[in-house]
């Protein structure tokens, strides 16, 4: 099996535990406390949830097929892969909640899933290397950093779905991160763990790892898993994508011909997220309380 096979069969895999423990994030940030709380401390609170350390310990699971495919495929490919984890949560989600997906929903999850299949296919993702210099992160940090802590300012003055839609802007954009790092620290497992230590990625990656959790969880608790979930699955990769190519010096080769069929499956994978949490959004709102 080529690794692109690999790489993409342990990015669906991951994008399966992933949905399972967003899910249940979700339900944990909502039911943890009824007192309106900080981000910090809606954090610490969830840290003493037996049910949200299950989501946790499936989410891990999740990122460990992650990293497993960073190891064998470019981070444009698995990131692009990892949408698919909203077609698991939304069933899911819907099971959890006792309600049926709707012919609508199905409809729209079979366009991304199409979607995201049409840009690994057409698109050809072509790996770059693993590591970049410090220049190039401090050019990610001046760029991305501001753009971050607007948001989370904005998240604060803002109230309900707008809310929710800005933090979860910020942690799908630090996942986006945190998968361009993680890249890094894979290559350096086959060094040793001595090597492993001495890598700044490693600190930086668990500190983004963190502080992705935590945003998410304010974003969760911010709305429903409609205005939040969908957001962070589109953000996470569009990031990722982005830090892939100017950081880690990757591509995509659809060739001449194959430049308008991805710009329309990347722009149908859009409109098909937006429409899953605005069908969602209306079937809930029609549930009783």
């Amino acid at each position: 099996m080529a690794k692109a096979d690999i790489a993409a069969l342990l990015a669906l895999c991951a994008a399966f535990f992933i949905a399972i423990g967003d899910v249940i994030h979700q339900r944990s940030a909502h039911e943890v406390t009824a007192e309106p709380v900080s981000h910090i401390a809606l954090f610490m609170q969830l840290l003493r949830d037996r049910q949200w350390w299950f989501g946790s310990l499936v989410a891990a699971a999740g990122f460990g097929f992650q990293a497993a495919a960073l190891g064998f495929g470019s981070v444009l490919l698995v990131q692009a892969l990892l949408v698919t984890s909203l077609l698991f949560a939304l069933p899911i989600n819907a099971w959890m909640t006792h309600r049926r997906v709707t012919r609508w929903e199905w409809t729209w999850a079979a366009l991304l899933a199409a979607s995201v299949a049409v840009i690994v296919i057409v698109g050809n993702p072509t790996a770059g290397h693993s590591r970049a210099s410090w220049e190039t992160w401090t050019a990610v940090i001046v760029v991305l950093g501001p753009a971050l802590v607007l948001c989370v300012i904005a998240a604060g003055i803002l109230k309900g779905p707008a809310s929710a839609v800005l933090l979860a802007v910020v942690s799908g954009a630090l996942w986006g991160l945190f998968a361009v790092l993680t890249k890094g620290v894979v290559d350096r497992l086959d060094d040793g763990i001595g090597e492993l230590v001495r890598t700044p990625e490693l600190y930086a990656w668990a500190l983004v790892g963190v502080a992705g959790t935590a945003w998410q969880q304010s974003s969760f608790r911010a709305g429903s898993l409609t205005a939040s979930l969908p957001t962070m699955t589109v953000t996470e990769p569009v990031v990722g994508s982005a830090l892939g190519v100017v950081v880690l010096g990757e591509a995509l080769r659809p060739g001449e011909a194959g430049w308008l069929t991805l710009i329309v499956a990347v722009t149908v994978m859009v409109v098909a997220t937006v429409a899953l949490a605005r069908g969602e959004a209306i079937t809930a709102a029609k549930q009783p309380a």
